[in-house]
């Protein structure tokens, strides 16, 4: 028996899109743009139509699966949309997946806070294993609103099929590659070696000096910022204090800022 292999589907609800009138809402065109898509399974469609069409590989440059989207997630987002329909219009098959970065700082940090854990010792007692798991958890926390907000933006892209960095075939896909280079040209014309170098165990606790100047200079405009109003005059400089550590510089411009600590004000001519 023959079946029916096509999966294009058809609109099962008229959507109008008439000129709009003087009452026209943008916020309830982009949403019924959105349902359209949705009915006709563009983008999968998109990429049916297109699969004999030269491959243009995107793979998403993942954001940490533990927050919130924000501003700059957007604006990224847009610019790497921009980028694969582009591809897509000039002749190519795009497969866009989304992807998450599972590792680092962001996802221990907030299992070492939620089972108040004070360095590596409480890791151990309780074990690499299951301090692993605890981590897998909670990495796709916020998985629904990043994909609300995504789809929000009317961004293609493939949630389904999407990759995390925490899959042993992502990581070992990095040691394939090596080896693979390994062979190529890339090292027979020196571009890529082997080396093996030894590193002595320290017997004592280091304690790092900082020796260089970290002063950094910051020049604001328009002076409506908390540091304009701290440095009243144009050649003044401050000495500040952040609460937080890896907060953004521009963050010092906001004018309510609850991250910053102003300790002292220095004219320039002593910095």
């Amino acid at each position: 028996m023959a079946t029916n292999t096509d999966t294009t589907a058809t609109p099962t609800t008229k959507i109008d899109f008439s000129v709009a009138g003087e009452t026209i809402q943008f916020g309830n065109n982009e949403k019924n743009i959105l349902a359209y898509w949705k009915q006709i399974n563009a983008f999968e469609t998109s990429n049916k139509l297109s699969k004999d069409r030269p491959r243009y590989t995107f793979y998403d440059g993942p954001p940490f699966a533990t927050g919130l989207p924000h501003y700059g997630h957007i604006l990224a987002g847009t610019i790497k949309d921009t980028v694969t329909r582009w591809a897509y219009q000039t002749g190519h098959h795009v497969e866009r997946r989304f992807g998450w970065d599972c590792h680092g700082l962001p996802v221990e940090y907030e299992i070492d806070k939620t089972l108040d854990i004070k360095g590596p010792d409480d890791v151990a007692k309780m074990g690499i294993a299951t301090y692993n798991n605890h981590c897998r958890q909670i990495v796709m926390r916020y998985a629904h609103e990043w994909e609300d907000i995504v789809d929000r933006m009317g961004r293609w892209i493939d949630f389904r099929r999407d990759y995390k960095t925490m899959y042993p075939w992502f990581m070992e896909s990095f040691v394939v590659l090596l080896d693979y280079t390994a062979d190529a040209a890339l090292k027979d014309e020196g571009l890529i070696h082997e080396i093996t170098s030894r590193v002595q165990k320290l017997r004592k606790e280091a304690k790092l000096i900082p020796t260089d100047d970290i002063t950094i200079y910051y020049s604001v405009e328009p002076p409506t910022s908390e540091i304009a109003r701290v440095a009243s005059e144009q050649r003044d400089e401050i000495e500040a204090i952040l609460k937080k550590p890896f907060v953004p510089l521009s963050n010092l411009t906001n004018k309510e800022n609850s991250n910053m600590v102003i300790t002292k004000k220095l004219p320039v001519s002593y910095i």
